[in-house]
């Protein structure tokens, strides 16, 4: 197992499936596994028959997190408060650039955990768009155990998220949660049971990929810069999206023959 790759890649159709697969070491977030990922990323994002990406994987845990005996997870000199900094952000795998990635490529990204999830697993899961559990599912950053905090989206995008109420609770009372609380904290969008996760999943995958990967793209973008901006300015970026939208053929199209069809039925 341990000469294994870290992590597995398959296409069912639209849908590209990359699964963690380190489980004797509880899928922690390796080199390794962390170029690997990132080459699959990159893949889906440049073959436009791939509509979806889907994250799982393999093993009694989803991920307890960054591997820290690898050697890229901390600074290589003396540290210094300035060295650490710069640990986070250019080193750890190149975790903040590859979650930079997955959150500006315009399709859906969608995570499933089968099973617990953690610290760097919990924090490259909050790139994605869309995070799935399983009812068995448990979530927990245990960074704080340590006496620091997650700084890899763990404060950043979480709090964007669920809020500061929630963070709160996940970060300084530094307690875990489990499936369906996380679905009440927003951290999660679906619950599904143990038993039909797997195809509950992939049903949702199939759903996504029939929907418009225009629209999807452009909401994306959308909804991002419509949360950090004042109220007046996000109605404009609703505007400016939808005005691109509007004229693409396929709408105009599909526009003129659901108005054809309604007026068709008035006239009978």
């Amino acid at each position: 197992m341990t000469d294994a790759p870290h992590l597995l890649t398959e296409e069912k159709g639209a849908i590209l499936i990359a699964t963690l697969n380190r489980p004797e070491k509880l899928n922690a977030l390796s080199g390794e596994l962390m170029g690997l990922f990132e080459k699959a990323l990159h893949h889906f994002r440049d073959t436009p028959e791939l509509k979806v990406m889907l994250i799982r994987a393999n093993g009694r845990f989803f991920c307890t997190g960054a591997d820290l005996r690898g050697g890229d997870s901390r600074p290589q000199t003396t540290p210094t408060a300035s060295s650490i900094r710069e640990n986070h952000r250019l080193r750890l795998h190149g975790m903040h650039r590859i979650y930079d990635e997955m959150e500006s490529i315009e399709k859906p990204i969608v995570v499933a955990h089968h099973a617990t999830c953690m610290g760097g697993g919990l924090e490259l899961s909050l790139s994605c768009d869309f995070r799935l559990a399983a009812k068995s599912a448990r979530y927990a950053f245990p960074e704080g155990k340590f006496g620091v905090i997650p700084a890899s989206n763990g404060v950043s995008r979480l709090s964007r998220m669920i809020g500061t109420h929630w963070t709160r609770y996940l970060i300084m009372a530094n307690l875990p949660v489990d499936a369906d609380r996380a679905l009440i904290m927003g951290l999660v969008h679906e619950v599904y049971p143990d038993e039909t996760f797997a195809e509950d999943a992939m049903k949702f995958c199939e759903h996504l990929a029939q929907q418009n990967g225009e629209q999807m793209g452009a909401a994306k973008l959308a909804i991002e810069l419509a949360h950090d901006v004042g109220l007046a300015q996000a109605r404009n970026v609703e505007r400016l999206t939808n005005s691109a939208l509007m004229l693409n053929p396929a709408y105009q199209e599909g526009i003129r023959k659901y108005v054809e069809g309604i007026g068709g039925k008035k006239d009978k």
